[in-house]
């Protein structure tokens, strides 16, 4: 197990150091944004290359890893397409100024690759042990897939509704509040969350139970780092009408609408 997970943070790391060159030549880090989902794709599948054996399991980690993560690269290249570069990485490049080149290579195409790597050790794991696992599908199998169902629901029609809501030219300013977006501000960040808790309980019940750091990091990371807190860090002061949306609606979990007073 140790060669095949090291094996495949040697090639993600080779091959983020490629996408990073290609960042340069391009003067756009935002092309490592529609790679995240990419790159659980690749860490599943060399795995599978290099040691998984054909059971029920490792089928049902395959394909839904492939599902969730080529629809998540489908949609923000997509959504990326004929965009300026990202105002994360744009701040970035003004901050460091002529060495961005070389920082970003560390600060966000390697990071990602390791954080990618980390995160995605349960499927790694799994997909290496399959051959020792039991061929029948258990109920924490079955619990699995329904909360990655949920997951990804959540994540596909959000950012559907989304899209829709953005395209309307009479939406401008507004604050999305409709949908699922009516019971959270982040349903696609909810999303997520489902889909790799449901990841990690398959990986439970294929004997990878020890990687339980992965799935809390990827939690940890949508609620306190780069998903929910990021994105509202000054968004209320962009447009003051998300406060009193941040009032009635749930951060992440999804809820009923608050009422306030008026």
């Amino acid at each position: 197990m140790l060669s095949t997970i090291f094996i495949n943070l040697a090639v993600l790391l080779v091959l983020s150091l490629l996408l990073w060159w290609v960042s340069v030549l391009w003067r756009d880090s935002s092309i490592v944004d529609p790679c995240w989902g990419f790159g659980f794709v690749v860490a599943v599948w060399l795995t599978a290359l290099q040691s998984v054996s054909w059971q029920s399991r490792s089928i049902l980690l395959l394909t839904m890893v492939s599902i969730w993560g080529l629809r998540l690269t489908a949609y923000l290249a997509w959504r990326n397409h004929g965009k300026e570069e990202d105002y994360r990485y744009r701040q970035m490049r003004e901050h460091h100024g002529a060495r961005f080149w070389y920082v970003s290579l560390f600060t966000i195409f390697w990071l990602q690759a390791i954080l990618l790597w980390f995160i995605s050790l349960p499927l790694q794991a799994t997909l290496v042990g399959s051959a020792d696992n039991s061929t029948v599908l258990s109920w924490l199998d079955m619990t699995g897939i329904a909360l990655w169902f949920v997951g990804m629901i959540f994540e596909s029609v959000g950012d559907l509704q989304l899209a829709k809501f953005k395209a309307n030219p009479n939406n401008a300013g507004k604050v999305m509040d409709r949908g699922l977006w009516r019971y959270t501000r982040h349903p696609n960040y909810f999303g997520d969350f489902c889909v790799w808790w449901g990841f990690y309980l398959v990986a439970v019940a294929g004997g990878a139970a020890w990687t339980l750091a992965s799935p809390a990091l990827m939690s940890f990371l949508l609620i306190r780092v780069s998903g929910v807190r990021l994105l509202e860090k000054t968004i209320s002061d962009r447009r003051p009408a998300y406060r009193d949306y941040m009032q009635q609606t749930n951060a992440f979990f999804p809820g009923p609408p608050r009422r306030t007073s008026q």
